[in-house]
């Protein structure tokens, strides 16, 4: 890892990791990506540098999911309006948009701070 002396921050050369989630549970695969992304992996982490790396997903279609989540689950999404809530199952949604289940998966495992939106923007789902 290079650092480089900018204004202020030290900036971090940031690598592109791809991973084939062909086959792969969900929940199992989402906490890889959400330690890749926080830099956690890595033997030079430090928690006041955001220093992970990119991480590319192929294959995100194929993803599994274990037990009867598939006709159980339901996500989420809400508009902060009075009854502003929609729900969406988990089989509509892995028809419709497979890579959205395992962003809402990464989501929810990272850290509930300022560094959570920039961090998933480092997520690419292809």
């Amino acid at each position: 890892m290079a650092w480089k002396n900018t204004r202020g921050m030290s900036a971090v050369e940031r690598e592109t990791v791809t991973i084939d989630a062909s086959g792969k549970v969900v929940g199992r695969l989402a906490t890889k990506i959400a330690n890749m992304l926080v830099g956690k992996d890595k033997p030079t982490y430090v928690p006041h540098v955001d220093a992970g790396p990119f991480v590319k997903v192929i294959n995100a279609d194929k993803l599994v999911l274990t037990g009867k989540k598939l006709e159980q689950k339901v996500h989420f999404r809400s508009s902060n309006r009075p009854s502003g809530i929609k729900r969406i199952p988990v089989s509509k949604l892995m028809v419709q948009n497979p890579g959205e289940v395992l962003i809402h998966a990464v989501k929810y495992m990272l850290p509930k701070n300022r560094t959570q939106k920039e961090r998933l923007k480092r997520l690419i789902i292809a």
